[in-house]
């Protein structure tokens, strides 16, 4: 991967967040090489060195090098990406984590972790931690300052009268701004450690500890269903599994661009196109097909309604969605979750 890349809602965010702060919007714009186009869409994917310059630039038109780190804490993960949704829709910590590693490309790509998990939940002595592998060398430190950061903000806001955070071990030193992290973080933190790892508190890996999340953006697209079917699609080398498989955790966005599509698999619109006609599918027919085949999947589950079913699946109204369901299998929605009891 020569060009790695990250999910535009985390550098809008950051950007909108720099400009309250004091920082130009021009200063932040130039020096990435980003448009206000670029940033338009969470999901449009930018260059991760675009984000690491516009951070830079922020820090250095503000003289605040906590800057990420208070944007971190200020900010909600679900509105920024739809990883955030899914991690809060996750029936625990485990499971969040697991959720966590499997989508985290989807925020933002990293040569350094290329086959291997980024985060490990490990039992240790009595203890549970949360263990970042990202490697870390000079400046790149802040990268795990808000990973760390994130993961204790949402849960503060989640699970206020929960305690989370214990304790921090970080490999890098002490940052400019070290004076700040007992406000920040509120916990002790040992530098120059030999990991970077998060202690929590062992009531989160309970079995009898299960999240609530009442999120209103309520996103049961990742469900264990989804999960396998992701998995199986991974396992196809046809260029429709190929598809089903990028397109499917994008589902939600309604209307998906096949050039996106064809520049995520390596090849221009025209190849995509004469490789899909060699199987004998359209694009569109591929998209609908998938949203037909997840409808059955999230209703026979039962663990989203009807309504929650047509958000996930891309549908800007509930209507929408009954008439294609009805398309598909000619009955209501309704009427196939209540016979799926």
């Amino acid at each position: 991967m020569s060009d790695p890349t990250i999910a535009a809602g985390f550098a809008a965010a950051f950007f909108d967040y720099a400009i309250e702060k004091g920082a130009p919007r021009d200063v932040l714009l130039s020096a990435s090489g980003l448009t206000p186009e670029d940033l338009g869409d969470q999901d449009n994917r930018i260059p991760v060195t675009a984000y690491q310059t516009m951070i830079g630039a922020g820090i250095a038109a503000t003289g605040d090098t906590a800057l990420l780190l208070r944007h971190t804490l200020d900010t909600k993960l679900e509105m920024i990406s739809v990883v955030g949704q899914i991690v809060h829709s996750s029936a625990s910590l485990p499971h969040s984590i697991e959720q966590l590693n499997r989508y985290l490309h989807l925020m933002a790509e990293s040569e350094a972790m290329a086959g291997r998990d980024r985060f490990e939940l490990l039992q240790q002595d009595g203890q549970v931690w949360i263990v970042d592998h990202m490697p870390v060398s000079g400046p790149d430190y802040i990268g795990i300052e808000a990973s760390f950061a994130r993961f204790i903000s949402e849960f503060r806001r989640s699970f206020p009268d929960q305690v989370f955070g214990i304790e921090m071990q970080v490999t890098y030193p002490a940052p400019p701004h070290v004076d700040e992290y007992p406000d920040l973080f509120q916990l002790p933190v040992t530098f120059n450690a030999t990991r970077n790892a998060l202690r929590i508190d062992p009531v989160w890996i309970s079995v009898d500890t299960e999240f609530e999340p009442g999120n209103e953006y309520v996103f049961g697209v990742f469900t264990r269903h989804a999960d396998e079917l992701l998995a199986k699609l991974g396992r196809s080398d046809s260029i429709r599994a190929r598809i089903e498989a990028l397109i499917l955790p994008d589902l939600h966005q309604g209307s998906l661009s096949m050039d996106k599509v064809a520049r995520d698999l390596g090849m221009s619109r025209q190849t995509l196109y004469r490789r899909l006609k060699d199987e004998g599918a359209t694009f569109a027919e591929i998209h609908d097909d998938l949203r037909h085949k997840m409808a059955l999947d999230y209703l026979t589950a039962r663990k989203v309604t009807v309504n929650e079913a047509a958000y996930l699946l891309g549908f800007s109204e509930a209507s929408s969605f009954v008439r294609a369901f009805k398309r598909w299998t000619g009955q209501s929605p309704s009427a196939f979750r209540d016979g799926a009891r």
